[in-house]
């Protein structure tokens, strides 16, 4: 049998373009680098910050080397890749703005996935047990989570606008369901969804490219 495939998976499949460059920042054990490579024939690279998932993705066959996105990002060369995808990690490291900022120095594209700290459970958790939240996106106690820097929509959307990017196309996760197009600059929005995926570009690049753009209507579900 085919094994599930994670509904952000299936996301992020959907919008990479087949062949093309692809950087896996956080890449845990290769599955999503696996599942692209198969499936879209991508040239697949990845950085995982544990030995165990270094191991994991070697082990698969993959192109994955050992390394700290909030450190090793400086490393990698303006434009070397197609789609830099940060995957529920971006909450986890140290320096969320210069992490974002360096995925879409070393890639046109980037793909950024993340628990939303304003879906209504979190604001109920709060409201109602003044503890911090243990949900479906979000289920480690405070005190074992690797969450650092958690964010809603509304903060994620400020930080693209500090730092000059351009939302492409942006889709509602919530566990055991598709994923959905949104309009992330909705307030429901903010409300309704578990976590978010976003597809990034520069303002200003990517007029010239061959990659396809999908009407702006369709990204956002309207």
């Amino acid at each position: 049998m085919r094994p599930v495939i994670r509904e952000d998976f299936k996301e992020i499949l959907r919008l990479v373009r087949p062949g093309s460059r692809v950087l896996d920042v956080g890449c845990g054990e290769g599955e999503l680098l696996e599942i692209l490579a198969q499936e879209k024939q991508v040239d697949g690279r990845g950085v995982e910050i544990s030995p165990e998932g270094v191991a994991a993705g070697l082990s698969r066959g993959l192109a994955v080397v050992q390394g700290d996105a909030d450190r090793d990002l400086d490393h990698f060369a303006a434009k070397a890749f197609d789609y830099a995808v940060l995957s529920q990690t971006l909450q986890a490291v140290r320096n969320p703005r210069h992490v974002l900022s360096e995925l879409l120095r070393i890639a046109d594209r980037a793909i950024v996935s993340f628990p939303n700290f304003g879906h209504w459970r979190v604001r109920w958790s709060l409201v109602s047990r003044g503890r911090m939240p243990e949900t479906r996106a979000l289920p480690e106690p405070w005190w074992s989570t690797p969450n650092i820097h958690l964010c809603t929509l509304a903060d994620f959307l400020t930080l693209c606008e500090d730092l000059d990017l351009r939302i492409d196309a942006c889709a509602a996760l919530t566990e055991g369901r598709p994923a959905r197009a949104i309009d992330p600059t909705r307030p429901l929005e903010n409300w309704r969804s578990e976590a978010a995926l976003f597809l990034l570009s520069r303002r200003g690049e990517g007029a010239g490219s061959t990659e396809p753009q999908a009407p702006r209507n369709d990204l956002f579900g309207g």
